[in-house]
């Protein structure tokens, strides 16, 4: 152990002293350095308590405690540039917000607001009056309320109306999500219970009316958006559900998970169960995501019969689900961009109803800033995802650009990991960003990062 490497170790009040530190704590605050300057000097004491150094300056602890400090000053929340083709992508984030929507989430949240004051009576007001009757303008709902995402929505709803009773849900639609969330779980937490019924693949009316006893209190259908079943099937249709419901006299109810407000059969993709397909079959209560193919803040929206959204209303965990005015703010500007029809201002609808040539254009575009530097690409057709647990089976043509001469793996790190983050995908021994979901504003942010790698 090098005894002299100890004796070169700087005191910590020697080095808050000196003028690049204490113009530093004016910007970043006394603690932010301090922290930074004690973990430089105890990096470099551990390397010599390890000799793994030879030598040491005072310029080298205070580099080293520069980088700390930089680093750790940074947010750890942070824009990404999504070249991976996949348009919801619950790692980044989900559906992206349009200008409208962060011009309003700036207006609001600069000051104060009504967010439960009303300014017609000067009293108290709902939070949910703010957007309950576009809500239900948009869709023909009686009523609605949020809370903050769909499973949160289940959850609320079964245990308002089907704490300590029975549910009964088909067999084949028993799905989990993301994080290992499954409907099995939600319906325990909320202390119902679940009677499964049918099979896998096939499930017939009678299935559901063999087991209905006084103590059934829904008939739950759950919209399998993440995966599907293809082959020897057959699936209970709504109204049938409904009519058996309406028979009996249990509430009906469909969680169709990423709700959808547009017909995509329109623009040539598969049909997609709308939230007006599931209200119209005469469904009690429809519950859906507002972050997914709807495009907006991740929320739970609950829509159906009044009287029963009154209730879910009064129950006391719609309290600790209940929404923030930043949710509501942007949601608002959502559904009225709906209202208006005006589908080219909501991002995620926007990137997949558009046509492949505004793709092949946007690569055509970045490729000619590329051409400008000594960075070779090329055009490539690929395949984009919708993504977000929504609609597996639809594929999207798309176009992505290539880097033959760069490695692959080299590079997916470095752009992922730089002050700049872009996450592409490795294909074919290739790095590839998808243009599908890529935005002509951050075109020069691509390849000014690149550059750097290159340089």
């Amino acid at each position: 152990m090098n005894q002299e490497l100890f004796r070169k170790l700087p005191k910590v009040d020697k080095l808050l002293k000196l003028p690049l530190f204490t113009n530093l704590i004016e910007k970043k605050g006394y603690n932010s350095v301090y922290e930074g300057i004690t973990l430089s000097i105890d990096s470099f004491r551990n390397s010599i308590m390890n000799n793994s150094i030879e030598s040491l300056s005072e310029n080298d602890v205070i580099e080293k405690a520069m980088s700390i400090i930089q680093k750790k000053s940074k947010n750890n929340l942070k824009k990404v540039i999504n070249g991976t083709g996949t348009i919801i992508h619950t790692n980044l984030g989900r559906s992206v917000f349009s200008k409208k929507m962060i011009e309003n989430l700036s207006h609001v949240l600069s000051g104060y607001n009504n967010l439960e004051y009303n300014l017609e009576t000067g009293e108290r007001g709902s939070r949910y009056s703010h957007i309950e009757n576009l809500i239900c303008e948009i869709t023909g709902a009686e009523g609605a309320v949020l809370v903050n995402n769909n499973a949160a929505a289940v959850l609320l709803c079964l245990d308002e109306f089907s704490k300590n009773k029975e549910v009964v849900v088909s067999r084949g639609e028993l799905v989990e999500i993301g994080g290992s969330f499954r409907i099995p779980d939600i319906m325990r937490a909320s202390g119902s219970k679940l009677v499964e019924v049918g099979t896998t693949n096939r499930t017939h009316t009678y299935d559901y009316e063999n087991v209905i006893n006084e103590n059934t209190s829904m008939l739950l259908k759950v919209h399998t958006s993440n995966y599907k079943i293809i082959g020897f099937t057959e699936e209970i249709k709504r109204e049938e559900i409904v009519a058996l419901g309406q028979k009996y006299n249990i509430i009906t109810m469909e969680d169709l998970g990423s709700g959808v407000l547009v017909d995509f059969s329109k623009y040539k993709m598969k049909k997609e169960p709308t939230i007006f397909d599931s209200l119209n079959s005469g469904m009690d209560i429809v519950t859906f995501s507002g972050d997914k193919l709807l495009g907006g803040p991740q929320c739970g929206i609950i829509i159906g019969k009044k009287e029963l959204i009154q209730r879910l209303k009064r129950n006391q965990l719609l309290r600790a689900f209940r929404v923030c005015k930043m949710t509501l703010s942007a949601l608002e500007v959502l559904l009225r961009e709906y209202k208006n029809e005006n589908y080219e201002d909501i991002p995620t609808l926007s990137m997949i109803i558009e046509p492949i040539d505004n793709v092949l254009l946007r690569a055509q575009q970045l490729q000619n800033k590329f051409s400008k530097t000594n960075i070779v690409t090329e055009i490539l057709q690929s395949k984009a995802m919708i993504g977000g647990g929504s609609m597996p089976e639809e594929v999207m043509d798309s176009f992505a650009l290539s880097f033959p001469e760069i490695n692959p793996i080299e590079i997916e790190k470095y752009l992922r990991t730089c002050s700049n983050p872009i996450v592409g995908r490795v294909q074919n021994n290739r790095f590839m960003l998808d243009l599908k979901t890529i935005f002509p504003e951050d075109f020069d942010t691509v390849v000014e990062t690149m550059k750097k790698f290159n340089q």
